[in-house]
């Protein structure tokens, strides 16, 4: 079937004969006042609306559909004009039987069945009709497509993001529980203290961002603090600075955005690193944007060759999703420091 069949139920039934109903309203004041004869318009008002309306509905759901949709043009005008023609006879056989033998009283003198004029009259009456009609109801239809391919592009949207927001370090989980497995089985006084913070990223990660397409900054900033805490374990000596150069009370960003780009610096920072560096910058610009730079020191080697790896580029999906273009996330390397720098505009509390 066609969309036009499909959408056909969309518009519910009242609002067709709220349409009908209004239309014969005003063509039966219009024309009672115009000839001062409310009687006669009444009767030829339902002459023609009995006309119209299957004419219109029946070019809508079945012409349409079967013609113009499959671009079969002049089959599609040979039917029009067949049903033109056949409207044509019942209009005039209906005003000659129940009103008047007079065809067409509108007209300065008398017409007879079949005349030209009297023809081409009532045609492009019809069209008319059937041409506004159409309109109303193809662009009520056009409307309401839209804002269903909307929620559908929102939809796959919410689901694309999810599955991003998913595959965020499920790994560190999994390394957090081995080293808390570790620590227990060294009756560490450490244990505790982890089990805290884990519990903390767990509530963070399944409750409080969940469905939340922004969240306070500070509450990020708190849940990379307790995610440097839990990693320190795995490094004997690292030191991490985290310098926030702006007031960001107000301002919120997309969950769990930073942490992959944290847990890179562990990641390529750590390798071969006896005395591991991070750093990271946080401030805002210009009041529009807010910009966020991470820096890791790392050892050169053959084996310790930092690059974007899956959870950089999960980020930027997730960033081109959120932001579409208006973001910038760059990564290089200076020395022996890998930096990245996000740049993202800032969404405000209110």
């Amino acid at each position: 079937m066609s969309e036009i069949q499909k959408l056909n139920f969309d518009i519910k039934l009242r609002n067709h004969i709220w349409f009908w109903g209004s239309y014969f309203t005003l063509n039966f004041l219009r024309w009672g006042a115009y000839f001062n004869d409310y009687d006669y318009s009444f009767k030829s008002n339902l002459i023609e609306f009995s006309l119209h309306i299957p004419l219109v509905y029946f070019n809508l759901f079945i012409l349409v559909p079967h013609y113009v949709l499959k671009q079969k043009y002049l089959k599609y005008t040979l039917a029009l004009l067949f049903s033109l023609f056949a409207v044509y006879l019942l209009k005039t056989a209906l005003t000659y039987y129940i009103i008047s033998e007079n065809i067409w009283p509108e007209a300065n003198r008398e017409y007879h069945p079949f005349d030209i004029n009297h023809i081409l009259a009532v045609c492009i009456g019809e069209l008319y009709v059937l041409a506004m009609a159409s309109s109303v109801y193809l662009t009520l239809t056009w409307i309401r497509e839209r804002e269903r391919n909307r929620s559908l592009l929102e939809n796959q949207f919410k689901i694309k993001l999810k599955y991003l927001e998913n595959q965020i370090q499920p790994h560190f989980f999994f390394n957090t529980l081995n080293n808390l497995y570790a620590l227990s089985l060294e009756s560490s006084d450490k244990v505790p203290d982890v089990i805290i913070k884990l519990s903390n990223l767990m509530e963070y990660v399944l409750y409080e961002v969940k469905g939340t397409r922004f969240v306070p900054l500070i509450k990020e900033i708190d849940y990379i603090q307790n995610y440097i805490e839990i990693e320190k374990l795995r490094f004997e000596n690292v030191e991490v600075t985290i310098n926030l150069e702006s007031n960001i009370e107000d301002i919120k960003v997309p969950p769990l955005i930073f942490i992959s780009l944290v847990e890179n610096a562990f990641k390529h920072g750590g390798l071969n690193n006896k005395n591991l560096k991070i750093k990271i910058n946080c401030k805002v610009e210009d009041n529009k944007l807010l910009h966020l730079e991470i820096l890791n020191n790392f050892v050169i080697s053959q084996k310790n060759n930092p690059k974007g790896g899956i959870g950089l580029i999960n980020t930027k999906k997730r960033l081109k999703l959120i932001y579409k273009n208006n973001f910038s996330l760059q990564y290089k390397t200076k020395l022996n420091y890998y930096i990245i720098s996000l740049q993202i505009p800032i969404h405000n509390e209110d």
